[in-house]
């Protein structure tokens, strides 16, 4: 059954991968990014609408509710990719500061905090709805980036994803998370990649048991699970796509 889906952080390559799967199932997916040219290039290459948006802004997701129900219907299913690191590295937790600390939670949380009270009404009013949020590993575990606040903010993710699922399961609503591995998706990861060399790159491999990185596509097709209507008694799981961790 085709539905209305709202695809976060499509210019990175899990969110366009996870875009792609479920339109090629059928459903209508609208996309959604910071405002800028990557955000149309993506539209005009997937053939896909799209709404700019600052996720982490309350007032700006609103606009964003408002537009979309109004122009179709508001969405049945939400997927909340939009995060990253905002072009942060590692360094020593003395030399964090306020502005890089709370950048990183408006991506990776708040956003997806904002999305989810934005869609409620219309989900519990439908008495049906999925959403899914895109956490990692760093939400299971210390993150390999060695930034806090990341890790600090994909933890938070899953404890909001798990108060959610249980809050609105009683009205039809399912609430589950996808947590990465290393998948090379965006520039940040491609960074992060390089930086380890030769050497650390063999190591990270030799810890997963597939012995190979991940792929957009592998997170797209847990997030194709969790929509379906196959998945209506799954709620408050978080799945580890890693190819296996040592």
């Amino acid at each position: 059954m085709s539905r209305r889906a709202l695809v976060t952080g499509v210019v990175g390559g899990i969110g366009a991968a996870i875009a792609r799967r479920l339109a090629a199932q059928g459903h209508a997916v609208t996309l959604t990014d910071l405002p800028g040219p990557e955000l149309a290039r993506r539209s005009n290459e997937m053939g896909l609408p799209a709404r700019p948006c600052d996720l982490g802004d309350a007032a700006d997701v609103a606009r964003l509710m408002a537009d979309l129900a109004a122009s179709g219907g508001p969405p049945e299913i939400v997927v909340s990719a939009a995060g990253g690191v905002r072009g942060q590295t590692g360094k020593p937790v003395e030399e964090v500061t306020d502005s890089d600390w709370h950048a990183i939670f408006a991506a990776n949380v708040d956003s997806a905090f904002h999305l989810a009270r934005g869609v409620a009404p219309s989900m519990k009013h439908a008495r049906w709805g999925r959403i899914v949020t895109i956490s990692s590993g760093a939400g299971l575990r210390p993150s390999l980036t060695r930034i806090q606040a990341y890790c600090a903010a994909k933890h938070a993710l899953v404890g909001l994803t798990k108060q959610l699922a249980l809050e609105l399961g009683p009205s039809g609503i399912t609430v589950n998370s996808v947590a990465p591995g290393f998948v090379l998706s965006n520039p940040a990861t491609e960074r992060q990649w390089d930086s380890y060399g030769a050497e650390g790159q063999a190591q990270l491999v030799q810890r997963i048991h597939t012995r190979r990185l991940g792929r957009p596509e592998d997170i797209a097709a847990a997030v194709a699970f969790f929509v379906s209507d196959e998945a209506e008694w799954v709620t408050g799981q978080v799945l580890s796509v890693d190819g296996g961790v040592a």
